[in-house]
């Protein structure tokens, strides 16, 4: 752990489109060698796709499946008398949403659809459905801590 004092966190402004704060983080995930408005275009692209396909409102359907991926616990490597155990702790709010935005991405990138576009309203569908890629590494982490429990009391 460092011992310098802890990095500021920056004050990231809302989407131009939703104005939403979640979303600009979504989108900063997104952007690969700094093109932003090609991120932008994917995931406004996405949203759109989403509503043809489902009928319903994209904005809403990618808040339920963020919610869907968000994790509660997860374990944390904790050294004690030369042994390293795995340790399951609560996920922080923060932490929650930085997670399910990175598997949300991971996930559409591993998904076999020809465009990003396409790839990352199919993942957004299914993780609102509570299937896809990215529920199941949510589930795997659950898993995870699940199996550690045994060794919650080394927690402090």
């Amino acid at each position: 752990m460092g011992r310098r004092r802890r990095a500021q966190v920056r004050k990231i402004q809302p989407d131009p489109k939703y104005n939403s704060i979640v979303v600009s983080k979504f989108i900063n995930n997104l952007l690969w060698d700094g093109k932003r408005s090609k991120a932008q275009k994917i995931f406004y692209g996405a949203l759109s796709h989403v509503e043809a396909l489902t009928k319903e409102d994209g904005f809403s359907i990618f808040e339920k499946a963020l919610n869907n991926v968000k994790p509660v616990l997860q374990v944390r490597p904790r050294r004690v008398g030369g042994a390293t155990y795995q340790i399951p702790m609560e996920v922080k709010p923060v932490r929650k949403e930085s997670l399910a935005i990175k598997w949300l991405i991971t996930a559409a990138r591993a998904r076999a659809e020809h465009r990003m576009e396409e790839r990352l309203a199919q993942e957004i569908i299914a993780a609102s459905r509570n299937e896809g890629a990215a529920i199941k590494k949510r589930e795997n982490v659950h898993k995870m801590a699940e199996a550690n429990k045994a060794f919650a009391h080394f927690r402090w």
